[in-house]
């Protein structure tokens, strides 16, 4: 029979006070009681909608079930047969505006935990089971994939299985991408990302790290190479500024530099040798999950005070309401309706406050949303020490400026037709490169189309 609580089973937590000074995961994941329950929420609709908000087609329903059943390794089985990469979508997929959003259990109530069940059966898989994948036989084709982020691991993971020659080309010293310089330890453990590297390994998967496509190798060069197929999932890891007067001062740091020294470099870590800003008082610009993943870190390198200000207001706030909500349990302050237009420096050259004023919203603007304005006379001073820039991100243009007949947008991104084949022959795109900064699971999604795309490019010659 099922469960008809009209509530999800709670996620185990901890205690505000104590994560705030910690880096270890915030949601401590359900137990397999707790997992059990919550599958039996799932009504097993005939036409289950949870799947059509899910951007990688998650047999949703099947692998309840299979919880419900105690059948934990098989609800992993079906899971992975359409998502490469479950223990990270069920942490950091927006599932309240995608599956969940769907869940007719949510018209009268809260819908089915489907976020939390996928991450309780990666889980269990990964501790009582962890087996590695095994290898295709190989078709002798070659292809590369730019970029070890959500997108690159989901292209590679499927061009593996249907018995290609992946190389993986990765920037960075590690493998990961976004999932290791962008989400923070607490709701992403690099552990987990460490074994999805693995097990793409062991498909046959070659990794490379310190590969920077566009200055090490170009496009052009892997072509010589002899990969046939090229899919670029490099991300957009450049930041934007505001502008104003004082961004150039000693304390200014963009969100992806402050999160790449905290999460990748472990700047957390009393044994690092990473060089991290040391403040007491910081304001993060912005509303975004990264904006939130950036006060949280600078809360827990021991700032006694952290200011997220954001110039609309709270109910337009892009970020996960989930984030949200930890971050004030945390102690983090939000000035919504409020936007800087000045930062300022001491007689040392160093940040000493923030000059701001307040807002009010006015008619929508072309994102729909209501524009901002100015309130006379509302100028005011923040006092901070560090600030730290989180506008959002573009993709870096080396790529591109390397790479002829690769054409971008007005905002750098690149141009891709419905088989996300970009304006050179051969050469795929998805996730952030082409869309811009977006979540994990639409990138996934990405990297599995260019993978379909690619296999039947390569079909046809």
């Amino acid at each position: 029979m099922a469960n008809m609580s009209l509530k999800k089973v709670p996620m185990p937590e901890q205690d505000p006070k104590v994560r705030a000074r910690n880096f270890q995961e915030v949601t401590l994941g359900y137990t397999e009681e707790m997992a059990v329950e919550e599958a039996g929420r799932c009504l097993n609709c005939k036409n289950p909608k949870c799947v059509e908000g899910c951007p990688v087609t998650v047999r949703i329903p099947e692998f309840i079930a299979k919880v419900r059943e105690r059948d934990f390794k098989a609800a992993y089985e079906i899971i992975t047969s359409t998502n490469a990469l479950p223990a990270l979508s069920g942490r950091v997929c927006p599932q309240e505006t995608q599956c969940e959003s769907k869940c007719v259990r949510g018209i009268k109530g809260e819908p089915v935990a489907i976020g939390r069940l996928e991450r309780f059966v990666a889980d269990w898989y990964r501790t009582n089971v962890n087996a590695m994948p095994e290898k295709a036989a190989s078709n002798g084709i070659k292809v590369a994939v730019v970029g070890s982020g959500p997108a690159g691991l989901t292209c590679a993971s499927d061009l593996a299985k249907k018995g290609y020659q992946v190389s993986v080309f990765e920037a960075l010293h590690t493998a990961g991408g976004v999932l290791v310089y962008g989400i923070p330890e607490f709701r992403l453990p690099k552990a987990i990302v460490a074994n999805e590297v693995t097990k793409l390994q062991a498909q046959g998967v070659e990794v490379m790290t310190n590969m920077v496509i566009g200055r090490v190798l170009t496009i052009d060069e892997l072509f010589e190479m002899g990969y046939k197929a090229v899919f670029v999932g490099s991300g957009a890891g450049l930041p934007m500024f505001m502008g104003i007067p004082g961004e150039s001062l000693k304390g200014v740091l963009s969100a992806n530099e402050y999160l790449t020294r905290t999460n990748l470099m472990k700047a957390y870590n009393n044994d690092s040798d990473t060089p991290v800003i040391q403040s007491k008082a910081v304001a993060v610009v912005g509303g975004g999950n990264v904006a939130m993943d950036a006060a949280r870190c600078a809360m827990r390198l021991g700032a006694e005070h952290v200011y997220v200000v954001y110039r609309r207001g709270e109910a337009e706030m892009p970020a996960r309401l989930e984030e949200q909500h930890h971050a004030k349990e945390e102690g983090i302050e939000f000035k919504t309706l409020t936007n800087p237009v000045e930062i300022v420096a001491d007689e040392t050259g160093r940040v000493c406050g923030m000059k701001c004023v307040k807002m009010e919203l006015g008619e929508p603007d072309a994102s729909g949303r209501r524009r901002p304005i100015v309130v006379p006379g509302s100028e005011f001073m923040l006092d901070v020490d560090t600030v730290i820039m989180s506008l959002g991100t573009s993709p870096n243009p080396l790529i591109r400026s390397t790479t002829p007949g690769l054409e971008t947008n007005r905002k750098g991104c690149l141009i891709v037709n419905e088989d996300a084949m970009t304006t050179r022959d051969g050469v795929f795109a998805g996730g952030d490169a082409v869309t811009g900064a977006a979540t994990v699971i639409l990138a996934m999604g990405a990297g599995k189309k260019g993978a379909e795309a690619i296999d039947k490019f390569l079909s046809a010659k």
